[in-house]
């Protein structure tokens, strides 16, 4: 952010168009480093399948594994996948700023000559990104917790009514 954000730190998110530092989300920040290390081993196959069993931790295809790798949590990342997907249409500029820092990994200065952007912009549409997906990334979990109540309740009536009738 091109503010100074001395004494913002712990303070709830703010708009960067305020002119006021939102820093990164670091649990979102984490979740896409992590589909962006899932994306680059993916694209490594053929035909979408990985030169690495997720099971084994072994190459598949023959080839030598140098050196250590990072885990991946493979639903994790597909999750991921798809809140950032969810940006393509309605917030475009966000999707493409994430798919040149994470997938291509530009960096924030060429990613800013690559936009037509200042280095600013780049920064506030990373945080800007962080707070849609956040926000995603929550509406997905309450609707799973509706769904789950939701069955549970069903499950409960069902039992009920069963004990009823025998």
């Amino acid at each position: 952010c091109a503010a100074r954000c001395d004494g913002d730190v712990g303070q709830p998110l703010r708009r960067a168009t305020q002119g006021v530092c939102m820093a990164r989300i670091e649990w979102v920040k984490q979740r896409l480093e992590n589909w962006a290390l899932w994306h680059e081993r993916g694209r490594g196959g053929g035909l979408g399948f990985s030169k690495q069993s997720a099971f084994l931790r072994e190459c598949v295809d023959g080839g030598r594994d140098e050196g250590a790798r990072v885990p991946v949590d493979e639903v994790d990342a597909s999750v991921t996948h798809q809140a950032v997907e969810s940006l393509k249409l309605g917030s475009g500029h966000l999707y493409k700023t994430l798919q040149l820092i994470y997938l291509r990994g530009v960096g924030v200065k060429r990613a800013a000559v690559e936009m037509h952007r200042a280095e600013s912009t780049i920064k506030a549409q990373l945080e800007q990104a962080d707070a849609k997906l956040a926000a995603w990334f929550g509406e997905r979990q309450r609707q799973q917790q509706a769904a789950r109540t939701a069955y549970e309740q069903s499950a409960t009536q069902t039992a009920t009514h069963r004990s009823f009738t025998t």
